[in-house]
């Protein structure tokens, strides 16, 4: 029998949209299984092409002389006639076998989820989307997990600085711990190292373009694109800060700042930025910027052959929707 240290024998349930933590818990579940014995076999398939056959040969005692990780990707998309082969499966691992389920959210595929949570051999891992104000705190847990320290303030300098991407802000973390080792990380670290100018990040092109600042958020974009911020982060600063001004604009009237922010879902700073820009947005504009900055981020991560002319437009489109009064 497989030790309780290592996910032999059983199954490992990764589940949500959060696609960085996510890969973090099959990378685990690889690395422990390597670690188990260094010459296990590793595989990876898709869902969608399992069949009863398949699971026949998963369970066949003859195969699990050598020890394995399976890794079953869009779990979602199992086929309806699989469903029972995998469920007997999960029931009853093969000792010598690491099974890794990567659910990658919605409701799709989430009556099978509560059959395989029911069961004692199955372990999982959520990776849920943080909200604009848990970013600082993954810093704070990114640090202390490489064996280091980093202050709240600095903390949120670091996500202005780099966006609200959690795989640039683990590097990030990762180069701060790597030059300041044993030292408490503090703003002026982070500063000398992710300051720059402040107008080549995407969250710069965000907030100009939501303050209706057209011309100085064209030119932050062209900065932050120079620079080699991927297109994807900008579109991300985008929908992180329509999502900010449309909780804002939703929020009970007459809260404290600090039960302002949570209900918002954003740090305590973040706030005065988005009380000056919701002065110039109504509901009706904030509707049609969600729908800007959708079809943007999906041109981008789809067929656009162009990223610079999608967020070009994006700023224009975003800027020309706020009412300059």
């Amino acid at each position: 029998m497989a030790s309780p240290e290592t996910p032999l024998g059983r199954v490992t349930l990764v589940t949500g949209k959060e696609e960085f933590l996510g890969e973090r818990t099959v990378a685990a579940a690889r690395e422990a299984v390597r670690r188990a014995d260094p010459d296990a076999e590793l595989s990876e398939t898709q869902a969608s092409g399992l069949t009863l056959a398949t699971f026949g040969e998963l369970a066949a005692p003859s195969l699990f002389s050598s020890v394995r990780c399976v890794v079953v990707r869009a779990l979602e998309d199992l086929p309806d006639e699989s469903v029972d082969g995998l469920l007997a499966y999960a029931a009853a691992p093969a000792d010598d076998v690491a099974l890794v389920l990567v659910h990658s959210g919605g409701a799709k595929g989430s009556g099978v989820l509560t059959k395989l949570r029911k069961l004692p051999t199955v372990t999982e891992h959520k990776s849920a989307e943080l909200r604009p104000s848990e970013f600082p705190q993954f810093v704070v847990s990114e640090v202390k997990r490489l064996g280091a320290r980093i202050d709240g303030e600095a903390a949120s300098v670091l996500v202005q600085a780099v966006g609200l991407d959690l795989r640039s802000l683990a590097a990030a973390a990762h180069q701060l711990v790597s030059d300041f080792p044993g030292e408490t990380i503090g703003v002026e670290s982070v500063k000398k190292y992710f300051g720059g100018r402040a107008e080549a990040k995407s969250f710069a092109v965000a907030d100009a373009a939501f303050s209706g600042r057209r011309q100085t958020a064209l030119e932050e974009l062209r900065w932050a694109l120079d620079g080699g911020t991927p297109a994807v982060l900008v579109t991300s600063a985008f929908a992180g800060g329509v999502r900010g001004l449309a909780r804002y604009h939703g929020a009970p009237p007459r809260l404290k700042e600090a039960d302002l922010a949570r209900e918002v879902g954003v740090p305590p700073w973040k706030l005065r930025s988005l009380r000056e820009q919701s002065r110039g947005w109504s509901e009706a504009g904030l509707a049609r910027a969600i729908r800007a900055v959708a079809q943007a981020d999906a041109d981008i991560k789809g067929a656009a052959s162009d990223a610079s002319y999608t967020l070009e437009r994006l700023v224009l489109t975003i800027t020309s929707l706020r009412d300059p009064r």
